[in-house]
């Protein structure tokens, strides 16, 4: 398949499309999922084109987990979770369905259920009090 430059994370990328961002720096853009899996679910994209895994410059990929990294560490006190799960697909048969490299950063908890891929819309004042909180534990690390 041939990488399309209009994919939904290239327009959001672009400011085409809104967000509810969580961090930026020159090489990626970290963002509220949509349809979050888990309280502060968290979707990781490099700035630079590439479907997957595969096809994604090194350079690109590396930039990108530093970030997943600092959300990972951030996390616990972000949301007083203890565990985060990251997750990343690459194709259709893996269940990708954005065809753009994105990492999810998915805070979990023992005692809460996990939510399935794309299910639910969350309100879009939670998603943003979730993007504070996400910003207000970065600036600690």
């Amino acid at each position: 398949m041939a990488y399309d430059p209009n994919n939904l994370f290239m327009r959001i990328i672009r400011g085409e499309l809104p967000c509810v961002k969580v961090y930026e720096d020159a090489d990626v853009l970290a963002f509220m999922d949509l349809m979050p899996q888990s309280e502060g679910h968290t979707l990781v994209v490099p700035k630079v084109a590439g479907e997957n895994l595969l096809d994604t410059p090194p350079a690109s990929v590396a930039a990108a987990m530093a970030v997943v990294q600092r959300l990972t560490q951030a996390a616990p006190q972000a949301f007083g979770c203890p565990g985060v799960m990251v997750a990343q697909f690459n194709g259709a048969a893996a269940g990708q369905t954005v065809f753009h490299l994105h990492f999810h950063v998915i805070p979990r908890w023992p005692d809460r259920a996990y939510g399935g891929h794309a299910q639910r819309k969350a309100d879009t004042d939670v998603l943003a009090a979730n993007a504070a909180k996400w910003q207000q534990a970065l600036a600690t690390l």
